[in-house]
């Protein structure tokens, strides 16, 4: 794809405090609000242990108190049902003008899960979707979740890639709301992968997805505590 112009790209060191990432999704899409103009951002992060709840996401789906919950808990503004965040899982974060990417939220969501095939197909695995349900999977094992939200077409959320992060603390959710259908990781199939391995990959399968090159932010362009 021939580049539509290009993003400024954030790479956080070390795991992120989930309302730390969020603030700072939210910062960069109020200067698109502001600018429609502007130039786009992408944000990837590993987060700091967490569960995340959809804007209408059911509690049902918790197999704990909410009022007591095993990791924080946090209600967000993003569709879906409840996702689990941890370390050794990529989580990609993009702040795009949509209306320079299609203008339909529908196929915003099959494009961030084309960027999760690359990446897969780039390691030699074949990543696929089910019909009427949005992620990736490998061989009947979801990999990738995704959620979005978007105000005035201006996105916030966006993948989560699991890489080699730990699966006992996802027993305690019924992950995306999906019953029976099992999670899994990439070093399942790729022994000794890591997040680090993954990283550029993830990021060139972004880059072509969406035609745009990717750049470090300027020194106007930094994000408070980042």
């Amino acid at each position: 794809m021939a580049p539509k112009g290009s993003a400024i790209l954030f790479e956080p060191s070390g795991p992120v405090f989930f309302p730390r990432a969020w603030a700072w999704q939210q910062e960069l899409q109020q200067r698109l609000l502001r600018d429609p103009a502007g130039p786009e951002a992408a944000l990837l992060l590993e987060h700091e242990p967490c569960y995340t709840l959809g804007r209408g996401a059911s509690e049902a789906h918790l197999r704990f108190d909410p009022s007591s919950p095993p990791l924080p808990l946090f209600r967000i503004d993003r569709g879906g049902e409840v996702t689990h965040h941890l370390p050794g899982q990529l989580v990609l974060y993009p702040v795009l003008q949509l209306q320079r990417h299609g203008a339909d939220l529908h196929t915003y969501l099959r494009a961030l899960e084309g960027v999760v095939i690359r990446t897969l197909a780039a390691l030699d695995l074949r990543g696929e979707r089910l019909e009427g349900l949005t992620g990736v999977w490998l061989e009947g094992a979801k990999v990738a979740a995704i959620g979005v939200g978007a105000k005035r077409w201006i996105s916030q959320h966006g993948l989560a890639l699991n890489v080699c992060c730990g699966l006992d603390t996802f027993a305690a959710i019924v992950p995306c709301g999906l019953v029976d259908r099992p999670v899994g990781r990439l070093s399942q199939w790729r022994p000794g992968l890591n997040a680090d391995t993954v990283r550029p990959l993830l990021l060139e399968a972004f880059r072509q997805e969406f035609g745009l090159e990717l750049r470090p932010p300027e020194p106007t362009e930094s994000l408070d505590g980042l």
